[in-house]
Formats: C-alpha cells, structure tokens, sequence
C-alpha cells in the first residue's frame, strides 16, 4: 500500500512556547473555557472572558494580553504569566510584482512551513498549509517528496491567517485607509493532506469562521483533498466548508500513478 495513516507519534492537539506557555490561539470557544476554567476563572465569568479573548485575538488581531484592554490589567498580567497568544517566527517573506506573497513560517525547530497570498481582481485568496511534509506521494507536489514530520496544531494553522492579516494590514487599528477587505478567500492547499489531520483542520477552519473574529464564511473557505474517502462525508457534518478534489486523472491505471492514493480510495468510491 502507498499511502499510510497518521500514526500518535506525529499528531500533535495542543501547542506550549518554549517557557512552556500553552497557546490560546486556534482554540475552539469550549476549549478555551475549558482552559480558562482550568486557570481557576469562576465559572459565572467563563463566558465573558472568552467573549473578550475572542474579540481581541480575531477582530483586533492582538499579539499579546497587554493589547487587550477590556481585560482588567491585574488579569492580564495573570494570563501572560501561564498562557502566550505571540506570532510564531517569519523566516522569509517574498513579494512579487502583483503583489503575491509567500512566507516561511518556523513554528519550532525542524517546523516549517509555506503559506501563501494570492491577490486577484475579485478575491484575495490565503493558501494554507496542514502538515510539515506528507504521508502521500502525488506525482505533481513537491510536498509529497517530503517526509511527514508532523501534523500541525490548530493553533498554527489558524496563525498562518494572522501572520498575513498582519502583514496585509487587515486590523481596525492598522490604520489602512481601504474598507475594501484584502484577504477574502481561504483554500486548504498547502503542504500536507487536511483530511489526515482531521480534527485540527476542523477546529481551527471553526475559528476561522466564526462571526465574531475573522469571520471568513465557510463559501469562502475551501478543502482541498487527495481524495481521503471516509473523511468526507465527515468533513460535510462537521466543518461545512467548500470541497475541492485533486483528480488529475479519470482512469484508474492513470490516478493509480499520479495520486497512489487512488489504490485505496478508487475513482468509483470517490465519485460516491
């Protein structure tokens, strides 16, 4: 066979800086009650709290707790003390002519990724990476000659949207005297297969489109897939996104050699 599952060694749910600070970025609403709680936030405050956490980390884009003000400031400072909401590092960062951007994201040592920015006359479109390297072996990616090093948290997925919103100055106070939104569009197709990263994929594309922070609507949110047959219908149920499907090819005996993955999930399964 071809084509792997990802194995426990190589998932990783929650993500820690090097002091050891757990990463409030990409957790879902629950998840970060559940952390908060765990903080000791009486529960009649849980709901507020995260309210404020949301507004300030997606619709302000704030990199630290200083930054968000509707927080009492002994309360920051008790979050900064145990928790981090930082940038992960920017390695390299390309522009081109029209205005095409490419970044090299370190998340940590050995983990590094590309995310890239797509400006069109209608859209501006992010590509988003799910893994460092890949299981699978697609003739037409340069990722698929890549070992899979890991899957990346939700955390880092959903940083990849704030680097560029950064960059592109996309935040109420980034004084950018345009109310026309640059960055429109988010398509899953960077390195790595989403659907075999499943549940951070999912929760962070949930953190992506929520209302009330980025707010990218789920039509503008596509998932793009080698062709991972059971998480399919999942991904219907359970993240409501765009789909896209990478063919290449419409016989077997072709797909088979182009995206081996075709071995275990053929065209007919597929096409169901």
């Amino acid at each position: 066979m071809s084509t792997l599952p990802l194995v426990a060694d190589v998932t990783v749910r929650t993500r820690q800086d090097g002091a050891g600070k757990t990463h409030l970025i990409g957790l879902t609403r629950a998840q970060l009650a559940e952390t908060l709680a765990g903080a000791g936030v009486p529960a009649k405050q849980l709901k507020m709290r995260v309210q404020q956490l949301w507004n300030g980390l997606y619709a302000h884009g704030a990199t630290d707790f200083a930054g968000i003000t509707s927080l009492a400031k002994d309360f920051r400072t008790t979050l900064s003390e145990r928790f981090t909401v930082a940038r992960p590092e920017i390695v390299t960062e390309q522009v081109s002519g029209d205005g095409t951007r490419k970044w090299l994201i370190r998340f940590g040592p050995g983990i590094e990724v590309e995310t890239v920015y797509i400006p069109e006359d209608d859209r501006g479109t992010l590509c988003v990476s799910s893994q460092v390297g890949c299981t699978l072996t697609c003739k037409f990616c340069h990722t698929g000659t890549q070992k899979l090093v890991r899957n990346l948290t939700a955390t880092e997925i959903v940083q990849q949207v704030l680097v560029a919103r950064d960059a592109l100055r996309e935040w109420p106070n980034a004084q950018r005297n345009s109310d026309l939104r640059l960055l429109t569009n988010i398509v899953m197709m960077g390195m790595g297969e989403p659907l075999y990263n499943f549940d951070n994929v999912r929760d962070a594309l949930n953190v992506i489109g929520d209302g009330e922070g980025l707010a990218v609507s789920k039509r503008r949110i596509t998932l793009s897939t080698a062709g991972v047959v059971p998480e399919i219908g999942r991904a219907g149920e359970e993240i409501g996104c765009m789909l896209a499907i990478s063919l290449h090819a419409v016989r077997d005996d072709l797909r088979d050699v182009i995206v081996p993955l075709n071995k275990k999930y053929p065209i007919k399964d597929l096409i169901q």
